[in-house]
């Protein structure tokens, strides 16, 4: 089966295809529709042969949908039926969730993308979890506010890299994960890892992507493992407010 991957970020739209060998990108941004997305990507991929496709979003995501309006592109993505727009199958993914799952190698791992903003995912025993981490309050604004392409630009890279350490530092305490993956195209502006961080790439996007095509039952969001009062072991898989569950 080949599988394009679109990895939609704040300033490039990235895409890759099974047997490909280089990626091709064009630019993003606030004035970026998923219209304007879908007909870009069409004609940069003209040569390239798909049948499915994974996309990975930068927001919340429900039945293969964008719940709400990113906070760096245009507007109208909430609700765009893409799979009507590529005419083939599609799977969409909060897309620092697709890099977290393309990072993923064991046990309780936690993702977080140094991006235009601040991307975050934890993927527990192969099962992942989109988050909004950098939503979450911090000093006067929030932590994407500090460790975004916002505070990288309003504070220096050195004030920057000292925040990157400490919200790293809060997160694994609150979270305490086996393993930490600093993702995002401005981890490489980083002198140094915090302690117990390891460096993703970008590319693990499309790897993430590939992923989600192998049946395995690491391709849902939103997904949590539970044990009932009866101690058998259930899955709850949560998206927005829609909740299910399955015993396993």
């Amino acid at each position: 089966m080949n599988v394009l991957v679109i990895d939609i970020g704040g300033t490039h739209v990235k895409v890759l295809a099974t047997g490909q060998a280089v990626h091709r990108e064009f630019d993003s941004g606030p004035m970026l529709t998923p219209k304007r997305m879908v007909s870009e990507v069409r004609k940069l991929v003209t040569d390239w042969k798909y049948e499915v496709v994974s996309i990975g979003y930068p927001g919340p995501v429900l039945r293969n949908r964008p719940v709400s309006e990113p906070w760096n592109l245009g507007k109208a993505w909430a609700g765009f039926n893409f799979e009507t727009a590529f005419k083939r199958p599609v799977k969409v993914m909060n897309d620092a969730a697709m890099q977290a799952l393309g990072s993923y190698k064991r046990g309780k791992m936690l993702f977080l993308g140094l991006g235009t903003g601040l991307g975050s995912a934890l993927i527990v025993d192969g099962i992942v979890e989109a988050m909004e981490l950098g939503h979450l309050p911090y000093k006067k604004a929030t932590f994407e506010d500090y460790v975004g392409i916002r505070g990288l630009e309003k504070y220096g890279k050195k004030k920057w890299r000292s925040y990157v350490a400490d919200v790293v530092k809060r997160l694994v305490a609150a979270i305490e994960p086996d393993d930490v993956v600093l993702g995002g195209g401005n981890v490489k502006k980083l002198k140094e890892l915090p302690a117990g961080c390891r460096a993703g790439d970008n590319a693990n996007a499309f790897r993430g992507g590939f992923r989600l095509w192998q049946g395995t039952g690491t391709q849902k969001n939103f997904t949590r493992a539970k044990r009932g009062s009866d101690g058998c072991k259930r899955t709850q898989i949560s998206r927005g407010k829609e909740t299910t569950r399955a015993r396993v």
